[in-house]
């Protein structure tokens, strides 16, 4: 395992806000096929959208598993402590601390996204062949003496213990769930016998516990003034990602993301249905205003209509290239330092040389493709999982499958031509416009839960813009 970490020389993320994986750990301190399009993106939704969400990027090649984990602690970090399942006794090299911007950066590459489009003058004959090409895509010292002598008399057994970065480390094995609660207990974590039950499982499936707490002495000489995230490595058949520690002390719904990056296609949960987020839709223009609160709406809507028991695919793609870029794709040293070991070779940089766009229009995100050609050999999975205890009894099991359909998150505005038009394919275009305002309307309504007077109430001074020539307003008239 020492070797295998030496070739992946994994670097690691950190957080923005004082927090860690309550999600995956247990923070005991608290109680159709895509196809080529060229679109202008003007916003993404990421993670930083939800206040009670962790993070954790996935890799996977074989039995080998690198984890990132990002959770949403917040408050004195005296207090924070985490216990995750693990199914190994982990050795120092196998555990790291690492960057924040790494996480950031497969969040906002991956992150749904909104694009605009702008209507051609209707004169235009070309138009229609325009359109029928450009289809829409489918710590504390735990070494002493003291507390290994107390763990024994309680049926635990600290196999190692070490100080990696800011965090003091134990990895810990135990008889029983009621000895180690009370072990966790009498060392200044807080677990309620609620937890028991979830612990035995756990050791009955001969899982080993990761203990994690803040050294504070170590934290105040690193500088950084928030928790970074934990990086392990480590060899199982199992691909799993345990959840229900996470729920034991939870206020609430929880919302997880999980970035799966492997080798051949998507990643999907065996345990839980996975179902696509609403997408390729066309939505009033102004959402790009209160687009965060689109998305959050939307998610919320798609997790009511799945009864909160599925898991909810936002992106999946081959990692290189994208249509249209919410963000650059990660280069392979980025890569790396999220733990993907078969990688590498120098950071590849986009071409984004593109012709200038027309007067008042945005030049569009560029499709990037790697130098030579192709995409690089990692598939990437956006997985969005809300959930609770009830809702989610079983942790997550997953599997690597030969699916690389492309699939985004992605919502489109379209601004009616504003030009002067004079044909009779201008005035069959402007008549078709109020049915088009409608839809979007019905569409913003159905997957939103919003209010559809409301929406065609928030269109109407957006729609009928400034710009609109004099002979035109009559279909303006007609349209509201």
């Amino acid at each position: 395992m020492r070797r295998l970490m030496s070739r992946m020389q994994i670097g690691f993320s950190g957080v923005r806000s004082l927090g860690l994986i309550s999600l995956v750990g247990l923070s005991m301190a608290a109680a159709p096929q895509a196809q080529a399009f060229c679109g202008f993106y003007v916003a993404k939704a990421d993670t930083q959208l939800f206040n009670k969400a962790s993070k954790v990027v996935l890799v996977r090649d074989g039995d080998r598993t690198v984890l990132t984990m990002v959770n949403d602690f917040k408050g004195n970090m005296k207090e924070f402590a985490m216990v995750i399942p693990v199914p190994t006794v982990l050795e120092k090299e196998q555990i790291n601390v690492g960057d924040m911007k790494y996480v950031d950066r497969i969040d906002a590459f991956t992150a749904p996204r909104l694009v605009e489009y702008f209507d051609d003058n209707p004169c235009d004959m070309m138009l229609q062949k325009r359109e029928m090409m450009a289809a829409p895509s489918a710590a504390m010292d735990m070494a002493g003496a003291g507390p290994r002598r107390s763990a024994q008399q309680l049926g635990v057994t600290i196999e190692a213990t070490f100080t990696v970065g800011e965090y003091d480390i134990m990895i810990l094995s135990a008889k029983e769930s009621t000895g180690l609660r009370k072990w966790l207990s009498q060392e200044g974590y807080k677990v309620t016998s609620k937890a028991d039950q979830v612990l035995q499982s756990y050791i009955a499936q001969n899982l080993k516990f990761f203990v994690a707490k803040v050294n504070l002495k170590e934290q105040s000489k690193s500088g950084y003034t928030y928790l970074r995230p934990i990086q392990i490595a480590y060899e199982s058949p199992r691909f799993m990602l345990p959840i229900r520690l996470g729920t034991v002390n939870a206020d609430g719904a929880q919302d997880l993301f999980i970035f799966a990056l492997t080798k051949t296609g998507r990643v999907e949960s065996t345990n839980y249905r996975t179902a696509k987020i609403p997408s390729d839709l066309d939505i009033p223009l102004y959402v790009k205003d209160k687009f965060a609160d689109f998305y959050k709406s939307m998610f919320s809507e798609a997790v009511k209509r799945e009864s909160m028991k599925a898991m909810m695919l936002e992106y999946a793609w081959d990692m290189g290239w994208c249509d249209p870029c919410a963000a650059d794709p990660l280069t392979s040293e980025e890569l790396r330092k999220l733990g993907v070991f078969w990688v590498g070779g120098q950071a590849e940089v986009a071409d984004s040389s593109m012709p200038a766009p027309p007067p008042g229009r945005r030049r569009p995100m560029p499709v990037f493709v790697p130098p030579g050609g192709g995409a690089q050999p990692v598939y990437v999975t956006r997985l969005h999982l809300r959930y609770t205890g009830e809702s989610h009894p079983e942790d997550l099991v997953f599997q690597e499958t030969g699916n690389k359909e492309n699939f985004q998150g992605r919502y489109i505005m379209r601004h009616p031509f504003k030009g002067e038009a004079r044909c009779e394919a201008a005035s069959s275009y402007y008549a078709s416009l109020p049915q088009r305002f409608d839809n979007e309307a019905k569409n913003l309504a159905r997957i939103t839960g919003w209010d559809i007077n409301q929406i065609r109430k928030d269109m109407k001074p957006l729609q009928n813009a400034d710009g609109i020539k004099e002979d035109q307003k009559k279909w303006w008239k007609k349209i509201w």
